[in-house]
């Protein structure tokens, strides 16, 4: 009788346990679910893509990186307010949208970086990676450029720069699903159209 007892105490206790951790579990798992932004940054990376989302995320990443390098550039040789300003206004947005859509195109499992020899879903590959980058000779003469000189020289590159990104962007919202893709390819248009009319007026002044 006394080892029944003790059978019963045993089973009440393991039971005991278990529950506790499956409130564990649960608990745990509102705590995650409560921070929205973790689930809805997750919940982007793995949205459905066809070969046009991937072509511009591969595409685009390297396009960003050399105007990050630009802004960097800038933040060293540029001596205006007006230029630092729109230097620390490109890294500010474009640094993020690469590590976003690093994430997509790690989350979809494509390679970060293209193949120059691919062509997808009637993107024109070639003209879109050269349009608005510049050459190593064109970065080279602008680290050579100092004060006011290279204040106008960077204006007038990083306005050819945007302008290739924009025509990027709008290529995939002509054939995008992506509703995350979408939503970072209309910030580029508005923000770097924005940036370019800034630059302009600078430049006419």
């Amino acid at each position: 009788m006394r080892n029944s007892k003790l059978a019963l105490a045993g089973a009440t206790l393991l039971v005991g346990l278990s529950l506790a951790a499956c409130g564990g579990s649960a608990s745990s798992d509102q705590g995650m679910n409560m921070n929205g932004a973790d689930m809805s940054a997750m919940g982007s990376a793995i949205a459905p893509a066809n070969d046009g989302d991937i072509a511009f995320a591969q595409l685009m990443i390297p396009h960003h990186q050399q105007a990050v390098e630009m802004a960097d550039m800038a933040l060293a040789h540029g001596v205006t307010g007006d230029v630092l300003s729109l230097a620390n206004q490109i890294k500010a947005a474009q640094g993020p949208e690469i590590a976003q859509m690093t994430a997509w195109l790690n989350a979809w499992g494509a390679p970060v970086e293209m193949a120059s020899s691919n062509s997808m879903d009637g993107m024109d590959m070639g003209g879109a990676m050269s349009e608005g980058m510049m050459s190593a000779d064109d970065m080279s003469m602008l680290d050579q450029a100092s004060g006011v000189d290279f204040d106008t020289l960077w204006m007038q590159m990083m306005v050819k720069h945007h302008e290739g990104a924009i025509s990027m962007a709008n290529q995939v919202l002509s054939t995008t699903s992506n509703a995350d893709v979408k939503a970072l390819a209309e910030a580029v248009v508005s923000g770097q159209t924005a940036e370019i009319a800034t630059m302009q007026k600078l430049l006419s002044e």
